[in-house]
C-alpha cells in the first residue's frame, strides 16, 4: 500500500505572509486551479500506482477543499472504463480530522511572519502537542489500515499542511523501519524528515510493506502477539517488526507544470464560487440553452 502526504492548495494567507495555523484561511483563485490540476493528476495516475480508497484531511477549509477536488475527480474517474477506481460512482468521502490541523501559533495567528532572527510567540503549539494529535491519528485512523491492507495495491491520501505533515512524516520514519535492502539519505531512515518539504499542493509519496519472507499472516500474528508488549503512540508500535516504508518521491508538483498566476492580482485574491470560470464561457451549453434554440 501506499500513502500520499498531500499540502493544500494556496491560501490568501499564504499569498500574504501571514501565519496561518488554526486561522481557517480561504483559498485563493490560483489556489483552486492547482487543487483542480492536482485531483485530475492524481486520478488519471492512480493505475500506475494504486487506488486511492481513503482519503484524510485537516478540517480547515483550505485542506478539506482540496481533499474535496482530488475526491470530485476520483468520483469522475470512476465514470470512465478504467478499473483504476472502485465501481461506486459516488465520491469518495474525505474524513475531516482536527488531529491533522496546522501547528496553532497562538498570539501570532494572523499575524507578518516574524524576522528569521526572533523568538517564537511562547503560546504557540509545541512540537510535543502536535505529535500527540499525529500519534492520535496513526493509532486510530492508519494502523487498522496498514494491519488490513498493508499487502494491497490501495493507497491512502492525507491532506494537511506543511508544518504538520513534517510531524506526521517523522513519526511515520520512527515507527516504520526501513527495508533492509535500500539505501536512505544520510545512511538515516528518519533524517529524510528534516530534508521533504511541501510547496503547495506538493505531493510525498511513500510505500508501505512486509519485508521479504514475511507473509500477511505472519504479520498479524505477531502484531496480535504484540499487543500486549507495545504500548501505541509512545513512537515504536506493533506494525515495526513486520511493515517497512520507503519515501519514493518528495513534493512532486508536475500537475502544475505550466499554470500561470493570472495577473492583475486576481490570481491571489480569494476565491468565490460564484465566479464563472473561462472554461464555462467555453463550454457546451446548458440543456435548457438547446432546448430554447430547437
Amino acid at each position: 500500500m501506499r500513502i500520499l502526504l498531500i499540502r493544500h492548495g494556496e491560501s490568501v494567507d499564504n499569498v500574504a505572509g501571514l501565519y496561518a495555523g488554526s486561522r481557517d484561511s480561504a483559498l485563493t483563485n490560483h489556489g483552486v486551479l492547482q487543487i483542480n490540476r492536482l485531483g485530475a493528476h492524481l486520478a488519471k495516475c492512480c493505475e500506475a500506482t494504486s487506488p486511492i480508497r481513503y482519503i484524510f484531511t485537516s478540517n480547515l477549509r483550505r485542506a478539506y477543499e482540496t481533499a474535496d477536488a482530488i475526491s470530485k475527480a476520483l468520483a469522475d474517474t470512476r465514470g470512465s472504463p478504467s478499473d483504476c477506481a472502485s465501481d461506486a460512482r459516488t465520491p469518495l468521502r474525505a474524513i475531516q480530522l482536527p488531529e491533522l490541523r496546522e501547528k496553532d501559533y497562538g498570539s501570532s495567528e494572523g499575524k507578518k511572519y516574524r524576522n528569521p532572527n526572533g523568538l517564537a510567540q511562547p503560546d504557540s503549539e509545541t512540537h510535543d502537542s502536535m505529535r500527540i494529535r499525529v500519534d492520535r491519528f496513526l493509532d486510530s485512523h492508519l494502523a487498522p489500515i496498514v494491519d488490513k491492507h498493508v499487502s494491497d495495491e490501495i493507497t491512502v491520501a492525507i491532506v494537511a499542511h506543511g508544518i504538520i505533515l513534517g510531524v506526521l512524516l517523522k513519526a511515520l520514519l520512527k515507527r516504520f523501519p526501513k527495508p533492509a535492502d535500500t539505501v536512505t539519505l544520510n545512511g538515516n531512515h528518519e533524517k529524510q524528515s528534516e530534508f521533504a518539504a511541501w510547496s503547495n499542493t506538493g505531493v510525498l509519496q511513500a510505500k508501505l510493506e512486509m519485508p521479504n519472507g514475511v507473509s500477511k499472516l505472519d504479520c498479524i500474528s505477531e502484531a496480535v502477539a504484540s499487543v500486549n508488549t507495545v504500548t501505541p503512540g509512545n513512537g515504536s508500535n506493533l506494525h515495526k517488526p513486520t511493515v517497512c516504508l520507503t519515501v519514493e518521491f518528495t513534493n512532486n508538483v508536475d500537475h502544475l507544470v505550466g499554470l500561470k498566476k493570472t495577473r492583475g492580482g486576481i490570481g491571489s485574491t480569494k476565491f468565490d464560487s460564484r465566479q464563472r470560470t473561462m472554461d464555462s464561457f467555453f463550454g457546451p451549453a446548458s440543456k435548457k440553452r438547446k432546448l430554447e434554440d430547437s
